[in-house]
């Protein structure tokens, strides 16, 4: 005790010094709104850094769990080329027609690698930051996926991080077909458990079983088709009785999602703007 008193005795005035310090930093940015932007500022560029540093810690020890889901996510879209392949040349009996089809689909979009930094489940309208911007090639509105399926829309970016509107937020709307089928709708997350959501607006007159599979539609800007969705686990109606709604069983597992690609499609600033000269010019119509 006596020598805990002596010590604290003979450096008292340092102990002061930094006492005071502390609060002359604390005035400084809390009442100057140029240094408190800086401060701002700062902390989220070493809030981004720190949560990129645990990422990869977390990272390293599932890498054999997401190597095989990659492995699989290969092996599924390798399947789905040669039948999408095999399904032309029924239809034209000219090989080399045919490859040059596929390869002009599969050349407009270019998949960039990113890394989860930032994940939520329980929240309402959660959101995914990856460490991946404008920089990178990354704009608002493109697509993300991951080796076991859907991941959600592009929704803020920055020079080097952007933010994820994933399925699981009230506020995402993709459109969804059944495989096989054709019939298509949009899936919607209610919140409550992240491993299911719901497809909305489904025809009456739709035929598929219980445990068909959901993919994307493709009748957007964002996804090509064929993007693995989930399981049909349950067939319910909707609220007015003229349409299905049914419960899917979501293929991403999204309480372990850390690596994702975002897709970038060479076209989609061209169709877009004639989707919006068209719109433009319906409404000057009427």
């Amino acid at each position: 005790m006596k020598n805990l008193i002596a010590f604290l005795t003979k450096y008292f005035h340092w102990f002061v010094f930094l006492f005071l310090e502390l609060i002359s930093v604390v005035l400084l940015f809390r009442y100057n709104s140029y240094q408190g932007s800086v401060w701002i500022s700062s902390a989220n560029a070493v809030t981004g850094k720190v949560n990129e540093w645990v990422s990869s810690v977390e990272q390293f020890f599932s890498l054999q769990e997401r190597s095989w889901q990659l492995e699989q996510r290969n092996m599924e879209l390798e399947q789905k080329y040669w039948r999408a392949r095999q399904e032309l040349l029924k239809l034209r009996d000219d090989t080399a027609a045919v490859d040059s089809s596929m390869a002009k689909i599969s050349g407009s979009l270019q998949l960039l690698p990113a890394k989860v930094i930032n994940n939520t489940l329980d929240r309402h309208d959660n959101l995914i930051t990856i460490d991946c911007g404008s920089s990178d090639g990354v704009e608002p509105d493109m697509g993300v996926v991951c080796g076991m399926g859907l991941v959600g829309v592009v929704y803020m970016v920055s020079s080097d991080y952007a933010i994820v509107l994933p399925v699981l937020n009230s506020h995402s709307r993709i459109s969804c077909a059944i495989r096989d089928t054709g019939y298509f709708g949009y899936l919607k997350w209610d919140g409550g458990n992240p491993a299911e959501a719901y497809m909305e607006d489904v025809p009456r007159h739709a035929q598929f079983d219980k445990g068909a599979w959901v993919e994307t539609s493709g009748y957007s800007n964002i996804f090509p088709p064929g993007i693995s969705v989930g399981q049909i686990m349950d067939i319910g109606n909707s609220v007015d009785g003229l349409s299905y709604r049914l419960k899917i069983k979501l293929s991403t597992d999204f309480g372990c999602l850390r690596d994702v690609c975002v897709i970038k499609d060479k076209d989609f600033a061209e169709r877009n703007k004639l989707l919006l000269a068209a719109r433009d010019s319906i409404s000057l119509a009427h």
